[in-house]
């Protein structure tokens, strides 16, 4: 019996890797969408639609990155993968990590301002005060972050292949 439960785990583990990475590539490309597609939105010439939609891409950028977090978290830590040890000593993975680093902190200035403007909504003054003064930044800041998003993939891909390790 103690054999049996010792390994189903490893049974159930090719599912696992799966829907993980399953699930990571489809955060980050929703993701990817999603932060393009808010930046698009606030270039656009101010409106309450343009404004809707750049509010609905930030949500939807905030629930594509919670997953890509979880997922590659879960992935590093849970043994799923490779071990923690071989990710921590490839050049690439911490190269993957810089530009995830980067993105998280590029993101800082736009979710502050975009909480400000959703309370500015919410207290029924006009959001385009908070706005558009940062409307333009916030646009490049993702196009930027989407780049880096981007270099992540050509990472990922080398790391598969076997490059980067020490």
């Amino acid at each position: 019996m103690g054999v049996f439960l010792q390994q189903r785990p490893r049974y159930h583990l090719p599912m696992l890797r799966l829907s993980l990475a399953g699930l990571h590539l489809v955060a980050l490309s929703l993701g990817l969408m999603a932060v393009v597609m808010r930046g698009s939105a606030l270039k656009d010439p101010y409106s309450p639609t343009s404004l809707k939609r750049a509010l609905l891409m930030d949500n939807i950028w905030g629930i594509a990155a919670a997953l890509w977090i979880i997922t590659g978290l879960w992935r590093f830590f849970g043994g799923t993968e490779k071990p923690t040890a071989y990710y921590l000593s490839n050049h690439l993975f911490l190269a993957k990590m810089a530009c995830f680093a980067l993105i998280f902190a590029l993101e800082i200035s736009p979710m502050v301002t975009l909480m400000r403007t959703r309370l500015a909504m919410r207290r029924g003054m006009d959001p385009a005060s908070v706005i558009a003064p940062a409307a333009r930044r916030i646009a490049v800041v993702g196009h930027v972050q989407a780049t880096l998003a981007l270099i992540m993939i050509f990472l990922a891909v080398a790391m598969a292949r076997g490059y980067g390790a020490a």
